[in-house]
Formats: C-alpha cells, structure tokens, sequence
C-alpha cells in the first residue's frame, strides 16, 4: 500500500456491504499507513463497517478537522499537532481502561514530550525524513548539501512540507530543525529560494514510482516510504545526511465529536495488538512504538533508523509557526 493513495480495494469492498449491525466507524488517515489487511480483520470481528479516507499532508489534515471534521472518529496526526488540536477542544481526553494494549508500547513512548501519559493520543508509527538517492545515476551521496548540485537540476524532489523543508534548509545551516530564530529561518529561507530552480517539484509520497522507474534521481522522503521504494529498484539507497535529519511520529487521536466513540477504541485498541502491529510494519516498512510487536518481527525490520543526529520535531510556537508559514507561503510562491 501506498502513503498517500485511498485504499481501494479494502475500503471498495467495505462500501460495498450493507450496514452492519455495528454501525460504522469513520477513520482519516495517511494512505499507504495499514496493512492490506487491516480495515477487513476489524469488520470481521467487530461487524463495524470502516470508512477509510486518506490525506497528503498534516496541513491538509488539520485544516479539513478545522472546517467540520467531526465525521470522523479517529484520526492520525503527526505528534506535533496533538497539543494544537487538544487545546481547540478537539480529542478526546483517552479512558486508558478502555485501552489495555498501551502497555505493548515501548517505554520512551509510554510518556512522550508532545503528549505526557499519552492523554490524547496513541503512539502508532516513527520515522525520519533523510533522502533517496540512484546510486547509477549519481554515485553515493552523504549530506543534505548534495541536494544543492547543479547537477541533478530537474532530477531532485523534496517533500511538499513547510517543517520538513525549513528543517533540512536549517540543519544544512547547523541549526535546529525547530529553530524560531527569526535570522536563522531568513537564512533558511534563502537556502530553499536557492535550491528551488533545481527542483522538479514539491512531492510527498506520490514520487515513489518516478524514484523507481529513474525519472527522480534523488529525493527527500520519509523512511518508511524509501524503503517502499528501494524494494522495488535496488540501485535506489537510503541517505541518513551527515548534517542531521528529522525524526517523527504519527499517532492515533479520538475526536471529540465521535459519533462510534465504542468503535473508536476498538480500533485503537485493535492495532495496538502485537500481531496487527506488526502486520503494519511488514508492509508499511516505518518503524513501530510497540515493544511486543517489535518482538514478532524479523531481525531485518526490528532494525530502527540511525538516530545518532536525528532531532524530534518539537511544537512550534505560535508567533514562530506565523513565520514559517510566511516564508513557507513566500518558497511556494517563488
């Protein structure tokens, strides 16, 4: 399955059946972030039907969430929107009674810094953002600033993410990649302005099949999603940059306007099982938060990303966030 694409045939299905007994459930969701049997193993046990619908980006999340998005009842940010999004009032404060598999997950994610005691939210997937690259088109590469050469004008994608551009633009620079230093992200700024004419574009997971067929030779992408790719073009290799990289998490998060709160848990609780954890993990190829689930894995996908200069992605405040979004606004427009 793929990031950023609806799940066709699971979700097709599902909507092809008549209305269970169970009702339904309504998930909103990164595409190619299930096992490709994940939406069928919860309707055959629960007899709750799954919509499942997909979005390209956090912002693109959030932004929906924000014009009316209580139809759904679960949805999985980045944990970086987990603090905005409960201080509007829209999760549900978590029952952790109604979630025993919470004691699967790894410790440093039982009480994480975006969300202490995990209130909010789930810990689902992680994962860092370092670049793809064609070993036969380019040779071997190592830093961000390879990303720069004349070169591979035209062959260079990065992701279409204001906080995953600004960080790479920043820790090219020596900075943090959560910097709201006003002289450090002008100069950020003009690290991306400089790059841009090399670009072929601004491109989140949707670049994986041009990556394989060669028609991008280099591209900044979130692990999992690499690997995807590697998988299928063996000349394609993973780059961990030696300025540093971002490292992320995506959780799980109940809105407060859930109309199948019941359902909702259910399927918290469901993928926080060992077995249906690490079902995800063999084909989503991101690392997982779950200790029992990381037990069942072959000893290839137990390995986790090289965090040795990775930096979590930390809430920006909000007169900072006003900032980025400018520049950001000010890239694009470029």
């Amino acid at each position: 399955m793929t990031r950023r694409e609806v799940l066709s045939v699971a979700v097709g299905l599902a909507g092809c059946r008549r209305r269970r007994a169970g009702g339904e459930i309504n998930i909103y969701s990164w595409s190619d972030y299930i096992a490709s049997d994940t939406v069928a193993g919860f309707e055959r046990e629960t007899g709750v039907r799954v919509n499942y619908e997909t979005f390209e980006s956090s912002e693109e999340m959030f932004a929906k969430i924000l014009a009316g998005g209580a139809r759904w009842d679960v949805v999985f940010p980045n944990s970086t929107y987990v603090g905005p999004m409960a201080r509007r009032g829209l999760l549900e404060t978590l029952d952790h009674s109604r979630l025993p598999g919470l004691e699967n997950l790894e410790a440093k994610f039982q009480d994480p810094p975006w969300d202490r005691g995990n209130r909010h939210s789930v810990p689902y997937l992680w994962g860092v953002s370092g670049f793809v690259y064609n070993r036969r088109k380019i040779g071997t590469r190592a830093a961000w600033s390879d990303l720069w050469d004349s070169g591979l004008k035209r062959k260079i994608t990065m992701l279409d993410d204001p906080s995953e551009v600004l960080g790479v633009c920043l820790k090219k620079l020596g900075y943090s990649l959560n910097s709201v230093d006003p002289l450090e992200l002008e100069a950020a700024r003009g690290e991306a302005m400089r790059q841009k004419p090399l670009l072929r574009a601004y491109i989140n997971a949707e670049v994986k099949p041009q990556l394989i067929a060669g028609e991008v030779w280099a591209a900044q992408l979130w692990s999992g999603d690499a690997w995807q790719a590697i998988a299928e073009n063996p000349d394609l290799q993973y780059c961990y940059p030696t300025e540093g990289l971002a490292a992320f998490s995506d959780v799980m998060v109940i809105l407060k306007g859930s109309r199948n709160r019941d359902a909702a848990y259910r399927w918290v609780d469901r993928l926080l099982r060992p077995e249906v954890a690490a079902s995800i993990v063999r084909e989503t190829l991101f690392s997982t938060p779950n200790e029992k689930a990381a037990a069942l894995l072959e000893p290839r996908l137990r390995e986790t990303p090289e965090m040795g200069k990775a930096e979590w992605f930390a809430e920006i405040p909000a007169e900072g966030q006003e900032l980025r979004d400018r520049i950001w606004t000010e890239i694009k427009a470029a």
